[in-house]
This record gives structure tokens, sequence and C-alpha cells, in this order.
């Protein structure tokens, strides 16, 4: 069946020509009161995105993320291998309030906070239009020979594209090894430090190649969120869309005259002057409705909305509405499924509270050696050998700790250390111990015993173990 015309952009993507080439787009310069609160945002987040490696809090980076180590920083707070599970409710509750505000809103996450959007709109984009101009002599540069102007443009562009994305790559490095490690290696030099220059060099090329060439081609084609959209909005969804009801009117879109009655000719207020079109930096007709490339970055609301006063027209026709706000005027509400993710999110939350005020600084791992079985002493006294490690998980050191056993009479015996040390800052202090029971109080061939970790007699943490013994037949 043939695909109705009203249709057939749905059939590709606005950045492919019909030759299956690649359609360069160059977006007409934004302006108006959405895109200064939009750079307004966008200062502040690239401000966190680029200072929060190097602030400290309580001696933790705010944010780092060190999968090599397995030591993660969130806010401040560290995480260790074995705040996995905090980690998890962590993402968990990153991916509920995502789609959430997807419901909701649609695609604004894109448009407003995503590093690449502000990355490419509000860094690289801007100096794009410092340097080559507007849409249209950015599209005469590129139509133009290689003339001294041409290579003088594009080389002053590629230089400073690719002295931002070595910047950005060694803001990248600081999340993943930490800014201190970062420092050190800048002072050392580069050649001190080769296994870390590579990975930076690899960094570098992938940021340059995503802001010089592959632009909004990432939140169309390699971002996933585009796609999900598809899957949660519904007709009460707010996003970006076209008043197609006041746009159309009966006869469709008419190019303004002046002194012309379009409500009584049946024209609708859209004057088809294509600047939403222009303005758009994925290349897409809004009045197509919702769409996948749509990044919900309220470019073509500010041009449509200077249009309109130009033309003596109520503003608005294209604005965050729902499909619903637009046939039937019904104004946002929460509904079921909001309501649902609230109450799956606030209960994440608070649970994620509660997992956070029980988190112990110390925590302690004792496990029995592998392959080794229990040993017969004197005076009927069986014998286990353990080993175990303790996490500090403080920014300083925690002295004088001392295990003891709490479940059982008996011995724990450190093996190469005293009775009391300490464990460092930020590390792990790790051993060998012996746990020595008379039979007389074990039941059975396999005991849990419980063994408490003391800082000068004051109990701070638990755990337990398994203690092997003889077999008893009865």
């Amino acid at each position: 069946m043939e695909t109705p015309d009203s249709e057939k952009f749905r059939d590709s993507i606005g950045t492919i020509t019909e030759e299956g080439k690649r359609a360069w787009v160059f977006p007409k310069k934004p302006n108006g009161r959405y895109y200064d609160k939009r750079k307004f945002i966008s200062y502040i987040l690239l401000a966190f995105l680029l200072l929060s490696p190097f602030i400290k809090i309580n001696g933790n980076q705010f944010l780092m993320f060190n999968v090599l180590e397995r030591r993660f920083n969130i806010f401040g707070f560290p995480f260790w291998p074995q705040d996995f599970h905090l980690f998890v409710v962590t993402m968990i509750i990153g991916v509920v309030f995502i789609t959430l505000f997807t419901v909701a809103f649609g695609r604004i996450f894109c448009g407003w906070i995503c590093p690449q959007t502000i990355f490419m709109e509000m860094v690289f984009r801007r100096i794009e239009y410092w340097i080559e101009g507007d849409r249209n002599k950015q599209r005469k540069l590129d139509r133009q020979a290689w003339n001294i102007e041409k290579i003088r443009k594009r080389i002053l562009k590629w230089v400073i594209f690719l002295i931002i994305s070595f910047l950005i790559a060694n803001v990248f490095l600081a999340y993943l090894v930490g800014s201190d490690k970062l420092l050190k290696y800048i002072s050392d030099g580069p050649l001190e430090h080769l296994s870390t220059l590579f990975p930076l060099i690899i960094f570098t090329v992938v940021f340059y190649f995503v802001f010089a060439w592959f632009r909004e081609q990432v939140c169309i084609i390699a971002c996933p969120y585009g796609r999900l959209q598809g899957v949660l909005l519904d007709t009460k969804s707010i996003v970006v869309a076209y008043d197609h009801k006041r746009g159309e009117g009966e006869n469709g879109r008419k190019k303004f005259r002046k002194n012309e009655d379009r409500q009584a000719l049946g024209y609708g207020d859209c004057i088809d002057c294509l600047q939403c079109v222009h303005v758009c930096p994925t290349g897409i007709d809004i009045r197509n409705g919702t769409q996948l490339e749509c990044v919900n970055c309220t470019a073509c609301i500010d041009e449509c909305d200077h249009i309109m006063e130009s033309i003596n027209l109520p503003k608005g026709l294209i604005r965050y509405a729902s499909e619903e706000n637009i046939e039937k005027k019904v104004p946002f509400r929460l509904t079921a499924r909001m309501k649902g993710y609230i109450a799956v999110l606030s209960i994440l939350i608070g649970l994620l509270t509660g997992m956070l005020f029980i988190r112990n600084d110390v925590e302690a791992t004792i496990l029995r050696l592998p392959g080794q079985l229990y040993e017969h002493k004197d005076n009927n006294i069986i014998s286990n050998v353990f080993t175990y490690k303790l996490v500090n998980k403080t920014t300083h050191d925690i002295e004088h700790i001392s295990l003891k056993l709490m479940t059982h009479k008996g011995e724990l015996k450190l093996v190469g250390t005293n009775d009391r040390f300490t464990v460092p800052k930020q590390d792990i202090a790790e051993g060998t111990l012996f746990v020595e029971i008379n039979n007389s109080d074990l039941s059975g061939d396999r005991n849990t015993i419980e063994i408490g970790v003391y800082q000068n007699n004051q109990l701070i943490e638990t755990t337990t173990a398994n203690f092997l013994g003889p077999r008893s037949y009865k």
C-alpha cells in the first residue's frame, strides 16, 4: 500500500537524503525566552560537570566512578564493592526518575539536561556560530571551494574543537581515576604514565568525532532513550507540540499576506515560513507531530513565537502541550501510571535513605580458609583458621581495632599482629586468625559463630562465619 504524503516523513530520518547520504544540518541560531533559560541551566550544569571531580566533601571526591579499583563516590558518599546493593538501588532510582519525567514531560531530559545536548548546543555550536556565522553563512561556506577563507575558518574551528575535546577527556578521566591521580599524572608528565596517556588520546578522539562530525546522530541513532520515549509517551504526555488545530484551520497552511483575513478564508495561523525547521538541531519538521528525532530543545517554540509576534498573531502555535490538550483542551493532570511511578520512586528513595543510615563505617568479612579442615588440639579444643578483611569507608584511620568471639566460649588469635591494630582510611586491613572452641560447646559438625569488631572496646560491627567441628553420632 502506498504511503500517504502526510506520512512519508516517517519512512526515513531527517538527516538522510533520498540517496541515503548524510544530510548535514545547519540549524539557525536560536534566540528567545526558552533559549535564555536553557543557557542559564546549561552553564550551571557545565560548571557542575567540570568541577565535580575536583570538589571534595570530608576528603571524598564529590563524584567518582573508579571502575578499575571498584570505588565509587556519589555526592561525597564513598561506595565500595561491599556497598554494591546501595549503588544498584541508586541506579534504579535514576532510571525510575527519568522514566517518570518521560511519561509526564516527554524527552525534556535530552533538551535541557543531557551532557551531549549541552556540550553540542551551548559549547561547540556557539563556537561554530562565532567562527562561521549563522545558518546561511555556514551553508554558503560549505558549498564554496577550498579557498583561504574556508581553510582558515575550518582549521580554526577544528583546532578549538580538538582542544575542548582534550579538556573534556581530562575531566572524564578525573571521574574514572580520581582528580588527585589526574593532577599527579599531569605534574609528572605524560611520558611517565603512558598507560594513561593512550586512553586519554582515545577519549579525546571519541569526543572530537562526536561533536565535530557525528553530532545530532548520537541523539537519533546511538542513544536508546529516543526509542524508549516511543514506549513511554501517551496522549497525556507534555511534549513540544505543534497545535495543528489552530495552525492548519480548515484549508491548511498559507503564506502570510498583509491585511488578509485568514480565519474568514479558512486558513490556519501557520504561515509556512519553515523557520521552525531551519532552527531545529536535528533537522525535523515539528508540524509532522511527535518524532523520534525531537529532543524537546524548544528552539522551534522560540522561533515560532517570534514569527507570531511579528505578524500580530497569538504566541503558542508551537508550545509545551499534550495531544489531549490540543485536541480536547484537557489540562495536564497526574495519570494513574504517573502516580504509580511516583509511589515506586518514593519507596525506593525511602529504602535508600534507610540503607544509608544503617550503613557502617567499617565492614567486616571473615571467611574460613579454603581447603582447610578443623584441627583437633589438646584438651578437646577444636581450631579453625579464617581470613579476615576490614574495609574502612571513612577518610580517617580507625585505630585500636580488636576482634572478639561473641557467641561461643573460646579464644580468637590474630596471626602476625597484635591484638589491636589500625584500619587505614579508605583502605583495607586483612590477615589471618585462628578461632579455638571446646568441642563440648559445639553442636554438630557445622556451627555459625559471630565475631564482633571493637574500637576501644566499643562494638562497631558484627559478622558471622562457619566453624567446622567433628561430626557427632548419637
